[in-house]
């Protein structure tokens, strides 16, 4: 086993000043060749990669912080730390910094880097800048003080010698007795002079200094100095606040006294950071990482100390799911998870699966059940919260859960299904809480963060495809009716029943988690769409009055349209289902919007896309009322595609067959989904029929087409001593073939089919493309329509 004292977590600082995690490790101090000296290397516990491999460089200000933190700044600018498991082994590697750069171990920094002014002016000697000499602390003497505090600040060497004499003459507690005596004199010059100095001593960014300022002696005398900001009219009350307002509720008692006054100092650390500093310049900013460095690891260590008391945690969940706890009880519970979750975002991943294992073994997600169907909006946005933290970092945590709860419970107090309940019932109007949920579900049923390997939340693993198949099954079977309950309770009339702007707003959601299934979901969501007719109710939301909403249920068909699926187009054609989009489009008459603007993308992308059943059906149904829109080719383009269609023998069959086969489909696929299998394989054998079906045909037409040519009169040519080719042999698919009309067809008779598709034709005077087929199914009447030229 590794040696636990060299165990770190590396963190560099980020753009905005925050600390990233890099991973966990153990770090080592050796001679590498290739860097040509002394260097730190960091490896990952994990799988023993290189995290850091940094050559200690003798000109480089290395800092120790808080006994386990070691903080520096590489060449190009970059800040890093190492934060050590143990104190034993942080001086360890302290030493060999030390050691290599020639100084004392006992000091805190080791050196600044140098300026390249300070560098020709110093020769390279840093130590050669004298030491500073701090004025008396009295009140004739704060112009001086506040004169050197501020000449300074320019020069990294000199802010670290002002840093050192004012940490070596206690000049902070001089200070303080400074300000009581100012404000018992009621001295508002001297007050305002003491803010500047002590704003000085911020921006002299040493952690030893912030660890004295912010200590129990000192943190409201600091908060007190900053109250007295000479921009300001008048004085801040940021004590009075704090003392009284902010009041400390201990939920659950705390036993450990170290983290009572560690969350006492965070917490006021923090709101000197927002709300006492002024708001800092970005040279000032960069002057400030050291007291975010201070509040993130005082964090970490809340964290890490809540995590370890498995009394304080236990208590918690008991009276969280306790039935006697009173709702203000409960209430500041669940406000102190909340924190608490807050809190675990900056855990490095390692230590955060950790964190939320330990929750999960203590029971957080039926708690979470309880609380979720509270009445208190207060405690469900915080419970929305925690439930974001969880499912974000782990949703197979939580699938697992819903999957095992499933076979002892209804499926009404299922945790998935209260997620969609608490988004349809959302009572705020722009449905914020909603909006969330709806993130919730998304991140639950996405495919694509199933995992690939053995589930970690599960004593049996959990290959990808087992979680897919098992967990979108059981969520089709038990709650798809629960999210489309309101959209159906909608739509059973030609016209939504309620069409206030929050219905339509839940609607909208409603649809946008309905396309995203539609992307990722395949034969389960097709399945759920046939099965519930469910596009022919989407489609009734064009008519309503709230524009947005008749754009998504647009947006959904779109999503449909661009798989290219045969059996969705099937299934729009047979319902005539683009016919509410094209009233919708022909009531919005002239007017450039988003409607007018979406429905010509549509069938713009069925004519680029060359959808041929769709091509043929827009054209044959809604040609005459579309033809005069000419401000766009989309119509006349459609129009032209349909000969190069019929020329490649791509025409409907009679709907009569398809209603046979898809019924056939339909019991065949709600057998096999009973039985848990996948439909996958019905799905390809039906296309495997209708592919072969087509080409039957293809060649039927073919060998009519031939015979018929055998009995026309050869064309006259140009050269008459050419004689005419042979016309190509006649296919006969029967032992006796009809014999070809002589006399020309009658002109065809257009009918109208039940879905209301028109188009097809019957030639009363000849026989149909398919007599030849009857004996291979006797069902097929001998008369069959095909589409008209």
């Amino acid at each position: 086993m590794a040696d636990t004292r060299r165990r770190v977590k590396l963190y560099a600082l980020n753009e905005d000043r925050q600390w990233d995690d890099r991973g966990t490790g153990h770090v080592s101090s050796s001679y590498v060749e290739r860097l040509k000296g002394m260097s730190l290397l960091v490896r990952a516990e994990s799988d023993g990669s290189l995290l850091l491999e940094s050559k200690i460089q003798p000109d480089t200000a290395y800092q120790k912080q808080q006994e386990t933190l070691i903080v520096w700044s590489e060449a190009d600018n970059v800040d890093l730390a190492l934060s050590f498991q143990e104190k034993a082994g942080c001086d360890e590697i302290w030493e060999k910094i030390c050691q290599v750069q020639g100084k004392d171990p006992s000091c805190d920094i080791t050196q600044d880097i140098v300026e390249e002014s300070e560098e020709e002016k110093f020769e390279d000697m840093p130590d050669a800048a004298p030491p500073i000499e701090l004025p008396p602390c009295e009140l004739s003497k704060l112009d001086e003080i506040s004169e050197v505090f501020n000449s300074v600040l320019p020069s990294p060497i000199r802010r670290e010698k002002l840093a050192n004499a004012i940490e070596y003459e206690g000049y902070i507690k001089k200070i303080v007795e400074l300000f009581h005596m100012c404000e018992d004199l009621e001295n508002f010059e001297g007050l305002h002079q003491l803010y500047e100095i002590y704003k000085s001593i911020f921006l002299l960014n040493k952690n030893a200094l912030f660890e004295v300022m912010f200590s129990d002696e000192f943190i409201f005398d600091t908060v007190g100095i900053l109250e007295y900001d000479p921009s300001k009219p008048e004085k801040a009350s940021h004590r009075d606040y704090l003392r009284n307002s902010a009041s400390f509720k201990e939920v659950i008692p705390i036993s450990n006294e170290e983290l009572r006054q560690k969350i006492h100092q965070t917490y006021r650390v923090q709101y000197i950071q927002d709300v006492v500093l002024p708001t800092p310049s970005v040279f000032e900013e960069n002057m400030l990482s050291t007291l975010s460095s201070f509040i993130f690891f005082n964090k970490i260590e809340i964290v890490s100390m809540i995590q370890d008391d498995e009394k304080f945690l236990t208590e918690l969940f008991a009276q969280l799911t306790d039935e006697a706890t009173d709702d203000n009880r409960r209430r500041e519970l669940v406000n102190f998870l909340k924190e608490f979750c807050t809190f675990s975002q900056t855990l490095q991943p390692q230590a955060k699966e950790s964190f939320f294992k330990t929750l999960s073994n203590l029971g957080i997600l039926p708690a979470l059940e309880v609380i979720l169907s509270m009445d208190d909006p207060e405690v469900r946005q915080a419970c929305t919260d925690i439930i974001m933290y969880i499912v974000e970092y782990s949703p197979s945590m939580v699938r697992e859960f819903i999957m095992q709860e499933a076979n002892q419970q209804d499926d009404d107090i299922l945790l998935v299904n209260l997620i969609i309940e608490q988004m349809i019932c959302d009572p705020d109007p722009e449905l914020g809480n909603a909006l969330q949920l709806s993130g919730v579900l998304r991140i639950l049923i996405d495919p694509e963060n199933m995992m690939a390997t053995a589930n970690a939340w599960a004593s049996v693993p959990f290959p990808q495809k087992t979680e897919k198949t098992e967990f979108l099954s059981f969520f089709y079977k038990n709650c798809m009716h629960v999210l489309t309950a309101p959209l159906l309770a909608n739509t059973t009339e030609d016209k939504p029943s309620k069409d206030d702007y929050v219905t339509a707003q839940l609607l909208s959601l409603i649809l946008e988690l309905l396309a995203f299934c539609v992307e990722h979901h395949t034969y389960h969501i097709r399945n759920y769409i046939f099965n519930k007719d469910l596009l022919r109710r989407i489609l009734v939301l064009m008519k309503s009055s709230h524009g947005h909403l008749a754009l998504s249920a647009l947006r959904f068909v779109r999503k449909i349209i661009s798989l290219k699926e045969e059996f969705y187009n099937r299934y729009i054609i047979k319902g005539n289902l683009l016919k509410p989009i094209v009233d919708a489009f022909l009531t919005n008459g002239q007017r450039y919007n988003l409607l007018n603007s979406a429905t010509l993308e549509l069938f713009e992308f069925i004519r680029v896309e060359d959808i041929k059943s769709l091509v043929a059906y827009v054209v044959e149904t809604f040609y005459e009322q579309l033809k005069d829109v000419d401000y766009v080719n989309t119509f006349k383009g459609l129009k032209l595609s349909v000969p190069s269609i019929l020329r490649n023998h791509r025409y409907r069959r009679d709907a009569r067959s398809l209603d046979e086969e898809e019924e056939i489909w339909f019991e065949q696929d709600e057998e096999e989904m009973e039985d848990g299998e996948a439909v996958v394989p019905v799905t390809d054998m039906l296309k495997n029929k209708m592919d072969e079906e087509l080409d039957h045909i293809s060649k039927i037409i073919d060998g009519k087409r031939a015979r018929e040519s055998e009995n026309k009169p050869p064309s006259p040519l140009k050269n008459p001593t050419r004689s005419p080719s042979p016309p190509p042999p006649s296919r006969k698919f029967n032992s006796s073939p009809p014999a070809a009309s002589t006399s020309p067809p009658a002109s065809p008779e257009v009918k109208t089919n039940n879905g209301g598709i028109t188009g097809l034709v019957d030639y009363p005077d000849e026989d149909s493309d398919e007599d030849e087929d009857d004996d291979r199914n006797s069902s097929i009447p001998a008369k069959r329509p095909r589409l008209a030229t």
